[in-house]
């Protein structure tokens, strides 16, 4: 009977473990412009599919004070309130300030990384921005350290002190501090101190995509799980951040809900590495060269190759060609994390999901598939522990 107490008490927190799986979901606010079946605003999200939801992206001054690079949409037109009404819903839902990302490039991170009174006016401005707005916590998205306009060898070290002073802030509030970092080691080791940022971070996502695509001469993955001739590759990064020293529970790997794609050279030459003209044609919704969101993807015809070694679908449409991500690439990926022990998945970015179930089953396919791998470790440990407690019982 002790034995069976025992197993009872210990039984929540068994499925509180296996809940804690976090499935991050970027959504990129402009996404509101884009015409006809691609617009995406806040009432298009489902907050029940995902555990964090991450407003991309807010911008800095030189003096380290947080800014809106949208005051329309941001403010006037109210979109950070709904996003955070969300919650309403959700009550589940932690909501996360999005600072950074590619456009904001890296100089000015570097500038207020690299002195003490604007780190201090960023963690003043980010408290008091949270807090107005009801945000979670914050997620910086210094692209990169070290890289891209910035020549400042400190920056690494620079990196972690920042990170661990704003940690030391957000303490008392509870805030989450996120950070969504370049995942290859060809940047990693110049960018970051794994094992100094990874004490004082609760969320480090991996941006394990954009291994390929238009910028190199031949087709590649947008995000291969597995490439043996190859460092740019999903398990490649995983592998190296956790043998740099980063906690696998830590760890959030990214997974694109789009496409990298590109202009053939020659339609008949369709396999990996065939050489390319260039990028491949704007779709219709998200209208950018060599880049296509799932929801272009599915609603075309496209001739799709499942790669049993990459463990990722091309597909190809005359001399046009794209490497993505599907439901069964999706699995493969969700099962390698919950092998790996990480902390969960992460999506870039959901308004490129097939949010309005044009091409299947249901909406959101694809997050849904993230939602429903990570949940079967709950469901069968529920069901392992309830089966052993009715053998105790009635044995």
């Amino acid at each position: 009977m002790k034995f069976i107490l025992l197993l009872a008490a210990f039984l929540p927190v068994l499925t509180v473990n296996a809940d804690e799986k976090i499935v991050y979901c970027y959504y990129g606010t402009w996404s509101v412009y884009r015409q006809g079946e691609g617009k995406f605003a806040v009432s298009s999200i489902d907050p029940t599919l995902c555990t964090h939801l991450g407003y991309s992206f807010f911008g800095v001054e030189e003096d380290g004070t947080i800014k809106s690079l949208d005051k329309y949409l941001d403010i006037d037109l109210g979109n950070i309130k709904k996003v955070n009404e969300l919650k309403k819903i959700n009550p589940k839902l932690k909501t996360m300030a999005v600072i950074g990302g590619w456009n904001e490039g890296s100089a000015k991170y570097s500038i207020i990384a690299n002195d003490v009174n604007r780190r201090k006016k960023f963690i003043d401005s980010a408290l008091v921005f949270m807090k107005k707005f009801n945000f979670n916590g914050l997620d910086l998205d210094w692209e990169y350290p070290g890289k891209r306009n910035s020549n400042n060898l400190k920056d690494k070290d620079n990196f972690a002190i920042w990170l661990k002073e704003i940690k030391e802030a957000f303490f008392k509030e509870k805030y989450i501090l996120a950070i969504a970092v370049g995942a290859a080691k060809v940047t990693a080791s110049i960018a970051y101190d794994i094992p100094k940022i990874s004490q004082h971070v609760d969320i480090i996502n991996l941006m394990t995509y954009d291994f390929h695509g238009s910028w190199d001469h031949t087709t590649g993955e947008n995000s291969p799980l597995y490439d043996p001739k190859s460092e740019l590759s999903v398990d490649s990064a995983v592998s190296y951040w956790i043998e740099s020293g980063a906690p696998p529970s830590k760890l959030v790997m990214g997974i694109p809900l789009y496409g990298r794609s590109f202009t053939l050279a020659d339609s008949k030459n369709f396999n990996i590495n065939a050489p390319t003209n260039g990028p491949g044609l704007p779709g219709p919704l998200t209208r950018t060269s060599g880049f296509l969101g799932y929801n272009e993807i599915c609603t075309n015809k496209w001739s799709e190759v499942f790669d049993p070694v990459q463990k990722v679908p091309y597909a190809h449409n005359g001399n046009q060609w794209v490497g993505y991500d599907n439901e069964q690439s999706i699995g493969e990926k969700v099962s390698y994390a919950k092998n790996k022990k990480l902390g969960g998945v992460m999506v870039w970015s959901i308004e490129t999901d097939d949010f309005r179930g044009k091409c299947g089953r249901s909406k959101y396919p694809l997050l849904k598939k993230v939602n429903e791998f990570l949940k079967d470790e709950k469901v069968v440990l529920k069901k392992l522990i309830n089966s052993f407690i009715t053998f105790i019982v009635f044995k």
